[in-house]
């Protein structure tokens, strides 16, 4: 699996795409492939405040319900309207269904994320 260059990683398996001050998030392809055929995604609204590392909302699928958590700090500006009616289009191309796009709060958050070289290792050592 090819993994965007341009997108940074987390070990809980989503993506963020920086966009200067701005970016969005989304969920990997690894991790929609491991979720099975997605039902649901809950998000929060526009203007609620994240933070790295906690939890945003959450991703149903026919397996399991799993939480999303925030790769950065920031204010949510606008949610993935798309999902609310066709949720499946994130197993058609996680990569290109963005969740959220954020105001970042603090950019150099970005740097403790993973590479795509770095989470494509990570994947295939949780894969065994």
């Amino acid at each position: 699996m090819a993994y965007p260059k341009e997108f940074r990683y987390t070990k809980e398996h989503e993506w963020i795409r920086p966009e200067g001050a701005t970016a969005s998030i989304g969920i990997t392809s690894y991790a929609q492939e491991n979720l099975g055929d997605i039902v649901f995604v809950e998000l929060p609204k526009p203007g609620t405040e994240i933070t790295a590392g906690k939890t945003f909302g959450s991703v149903e699928s026919v397996k399991a319900v799993s939480d999303l958590f925030a790769p950065a700090s920031g204010t949510v500006t606008e949610i993935n309207e798309a999902l609310n009616t066709s949720p499946e289009k994130v197993n058609a191309d996680a990569h290109a269904a963005w969740m959220v796009k954020i105001q970042l709060k603090n950019p150099g958050e970005l740097q403790g994320l993973l590479s795509a070289e770095d989470y494509e290792k990570f994947v295939n050592e949780e894969k065994g």
